[in-house]
């Protein structure tokens, strides 16, 4: 399973990105992190490439793609700027959450301006206190007339400082028993929110990751996703199968860069009179890093094609997270190796694959956690008839 599998408009899709990468984003990604620049221009003209439509269905987008697409171009961006692919991941999570539970109001208000990127989405689950139990979420939101008071705060929020929507998981009813039943989400607009500081990180640097700050916000009750108290957490669930999958695509896209890197460089680098691709240690890593990257496609386009058909994909995509960024960790590390001291230079884009590479292990919930996920979903597969 490859882009060639896909129709022959989404191929071109798939394509076109590409080559946008080559020419715009990978010659000055590396110019653009150090200078710890907003990509403001590269943002722009994903906005005129349709990109943060991709993930929103047809019925709102011009350019709405099956989820195999949006995985493969997802890796793309990643293979260019893994901060770029971050810019489109909560988004596209928050328009397919809209997409299924939001209220005919709020599809019409958000999905079309999403569609354009007028309006970015965020998503904010995180907290202080912990991100893996979701269920354990401090942040209350009480109902006050036509309205909820908002009181707690959320950290790492990716996309926080320029989203136009941000989706916010609240506890609604404290007390509820299962916890989850308490659980809801607020569709929260600028304003309604403080954003209190942006965190300094390791990679990841082209977007911002922020804290959250609610101080008896007042958020309208019309936000509340599809009208109903008590399904937030449920929802989240089911929008979170996407984003493992978008987090396992990026994970693909900089071992895809990294290998390219690596087998370039391999190539053109000399020693004892040959190209260190026939030393036999070179060869080895670079047989295994090659291996380890399609491996992770195909488990991409797997559970992304479980997602078009309308399955239940978290074990797949649990899968494909867990193994693609464990690969992409090590394909990172293993392209450094090949180009020795140079890869540790910050003049090569070695380095910044290694310092992106860990946010795909602990981003979208812990590899700990999908290992936990992948068994119970094993067990419950093995009961099933």
């Amino acid at each position: 399973m490859s882009v060639r599998d896909l129709p022959e408009d989404e191929q071109a899709i798939v394509e076109a990105v590409a080559r946008w990468v080559d020419r715009e984003v990978r010659p000055h990604a590396g110019r653009l992190e150090r200078a710890g620049e907003y990509p403001a221009a590269l943002i722009d003209q994903m906005k005129e490439m349709g990109v943060f439509g991709l993930a929103v269905p047809a019925r709102w987008s011009d350019s709405a793609v099956s989820t195999r697409c949006f995985a493969l171009v997802t890796a793309e961006l990643a293979r260019g700027w893994m901060s770029l692919a971050g810019a489109t991941g909560g988004h596209s999570v928050v328009a397919r959450l809209l997409a299924a539970y939001g209220t005919p109001e709020q599809q019409q208000r958000w999905l079309p301006r999403m569609a354009t990127g007028e309006v970015r989405a965020a998503m904010a689950l995180t907290e202080p206190s912990g991100g893996s139990d979701l269920q354990d979420i401090r942040t209350r939101a009480v109902r006050d007339g036509d309205a909820y008071v908002v009181d707690g705060s959320k950290t790492w929020i990716t996309n926080a400082r320029h989203a136009g929507l941000i989706a916010t998981l609240v506890k609604t009813d404290p007390a509820a028993s299962p916890r989850h039943r308490g659980i809801s989400i607020l569709l929260v607009e600028p304003g309604q929110v403080e954003v209190s500081r942006d965190l300094p990180k390791l990679g990841y640097r082209g977007v911002e990751s922020c804290e959250l700050s609610f101080a008896g916000a007042r958020v309208p009750v019309g936000a509340l996703l599809g009208g109903e108290e008590g399904r937030g957490f449920a929802q989240f669930m089911t929008g979170l199968e996407l984003g493992r999958v978008q987090v396992a695509a990026r994970a693909v896209g900089v071992g895809q860069a990294a290998l390219d890197d690596a087998l370039a460089y391999a190539q053109r680098r000399e020693t004892f009179g040959r190209p260190i691709w026939e030393h036999q240690s070179v060869g080895n890593l670079l047989a295994d890093m090659a291996t380890k990257v399609h491996a992770a496609r195909l488990l991409v386009l797997d559970a992304a094609a479980g997602i078009d058909a309308g399955r239940r994909s978290d074990l797949e995509a649990g899968m494909a997270k867990l193994y693609a960024s464990e690969a992409c960790m090590q394909v990172a590390l293993d392209s450094m190796r090949i180009h020795g001291a140079a890869g540790y230079s910050a003049e090569l884009d070695v380095e910044r694959y290694f310092r992106d590479a860990p946010l795909m292990i602990v981003g979208e919930g812990t590899n700990e956690i999908q290992r936990g996920v992948i068994t119970r979903r094993l067990v419950e597969r093995s009961r099933e008839p």
